[in-house]
């Protein structure tokens, strides 16, 4: 993945200890948990893609703990931070971040036989082009019938639904133009010319949007 400098608010994350914490990810981590208990399958093995400070991977494994959960982060302090909030949760079902750049191509034959694979909040900071590989990755990367869920703000048919979605899209692409906001519809026809047939769209909380795919 391409070393993009983003807008302070787009990847916030305090020192605390060993680990980072963002209060996004504190913020809404109960509503995805609560999406992935309804779309996820009861076991088996589930990746999750860019997993930041660690602290949602934690609440993942924590509520559904059928599926052993392998964090990835292209970034090395932030696998340090996952590898910190493992340890103090101390759960059997989280295996050690794994160096993982999900914007390249051919990482989804490494990761094969994935029953679920999560992305949150990544999409509006990569280009298009890095969006579609890692679509096409992802799909690759599953098993028949996994899940791919994607969360994160979305433009609704080309449009963006809140001021604070404008002035952050704005934010973004002013410091890089080929960044921002991906449209839904869009994102749509991107996992279904990977193979992916759409299960469901969910309004979450802040305007953010899920949308639920299976191979």
């Amino acid at each position: 993945m391409p070393v993009r400098s983003v807008p302070g608010a787009a990847s916030v994350a305090e020192p605390q200890g060993g680990k980072l914490f963002a209060p996004s990810a504190a913020r809404n981590s109960g509503a995805i948990c609560d999406l992935l208990t309804e779309a996820a399958p009861p076991r088996g093995r589930a990746l999750e893609i860019a997993s930041g400070t660690g602290q949602h991977v934690i609440e993942y494994a924590a509520r559904l703990p059928g599926l052993m959960w392998q964090p990835t982060e292209v970034d090395a302090t932030r696998r340090a931070s996952i590898q910190a909030y493992a340890e103090e949760a101390g759960l059997p079902n989280i295996a050690p971040p794994a160096e993982l750049d999900a914007t390249a191509p051919g990482w989804g034959a490494d990761h094969a036989g994935q029953d679920l694979i999560v992305l949150v909040n990544l999409l509006h900071l990569i280009s298009e082009s890095e969006a579609r590989t890692l679509i096409q990755e992802a799909a690759a990367a599953l098993a028949p019938g996994g899940r791919f869920v994607i969360y994160g703000p979305f433009m609704r048919g080309g449009d963006l639904i809140s001021e604070g979605d404008r002035a952050f899209h704005t934010a973004i692409t002013a410091n890089d133009p080929e960044t921002g906001y991906k449209d839904d519809a869009e994102a749509i026809g991107w996992l279904q010319a990977a193979g992916l047939e759409m299960i469901r769209s969910v309004e979450m909380p802040a305007n953010n949007l899920a949308l639920v795919s299976q191979k």
